[in-house]
């Protein structure tokens, strides 16, 4: 079962990610969002930061097809995103394992190649914005 804290342990291992102040989290890389809460709106009312789901960046329509009809109890959208490479996740019905997967796919679709190829050959180190988090 993922939640927030996972989230943000598993996008700022990865290279040359930064999180945007917010009331939840925000990840971005290449100043590209890959991964941020949900803000739910609400008709009449503020919307709500949820942090217990995430807004994932996935591609295409292909692929958000593909998520939605294939785990609808994990993975959901509305028609705010209609047209949009983008779904919601429902983190507590996915393990840490498969949130890591996740993450690093969304990562690797905004990523510029060269930061994608460093990670593939094993030659980037450690993101320097997460030796920060971790103080």
């Amino acid at each position: 079962m993922g939640d927030a804290d996972d989230v943000r342990h598993l996008a700022l291992a990865l290279p040359h990610v930064v999180e945007i102040d917010s009331d939840g989290f925000d990840f971005r890389v290449a100043d590209k969002g890959f991964v941020w809460s949900y803000p739910e709106r609400r008709p009449g009312t503020s919307r709500l930061i949820r942090t217990d789901i995430a807004v994932l960046y996935v591609g295409d329509e292909a692929e958000k097809q593909a998520l939605l009809l294939g785990e609808p109890e994990v993975f959901f959208t509305t028609p705010a995103y209609d047209g949009l490479p983008l779904v919601m996740l429902r983190l507590a019905q996915v393990n840490v394992d498969r949130l890591k997967e996740l993450v690093t796919d969304a990562w690797r679709m905004r990523a510029p190649d060269s930061l994608v190829d460093d990670l593939d050959n094993g030659t980037d180190s450690l993101n320097p914005d997460l030796s920060r988090a971790d103080q």
